[in-house]
């Protein structure tokens, strides 16, 4: 099982998930979505793709872009598509 927390609270958790480069990615049906909003910021991977990301919002606090995901990853890659994974102070437990 891993579990994503920010603040004390649990913004997703599940026993499937994948680990790249030292990330855990959530599958995103695992996410509690009332914490998360959209956000305009991309990056991109030579390898991955492009990258979006999710501010989060809980306790009238917000974390700008804390999660990112690849909507459309690159093959290599493709074990991603619908996950998303989490830094700027997500503590991340398996």
């Amino acid at each position: 099982m891993a579990k994503a927390v920010w603040n004390g609270i649990v913004i997703a958790e599940s026993d499937k998930y994948e680990t790249v480069e030292g990330n855990v990615y959530f599958p995103e049906s695992s996410l509690k979505r009332e914490f998360f909003r959209p956000s305009s910021t991309t990056s991109t991977c030579p390898w991955k793709g492009q990258a979006r990301y999710y501010s989060l919002f809980g306790d009238g606090q917000e974390n700008p872009d804390a999660a990112w995901y690849y909507p459309d990853p690159k093959p290599a890659a493709r074990k991603i598509k619908n996950h998303v994974a989490f830094w700027r102070g997500v503590e991340v437990e398996k």
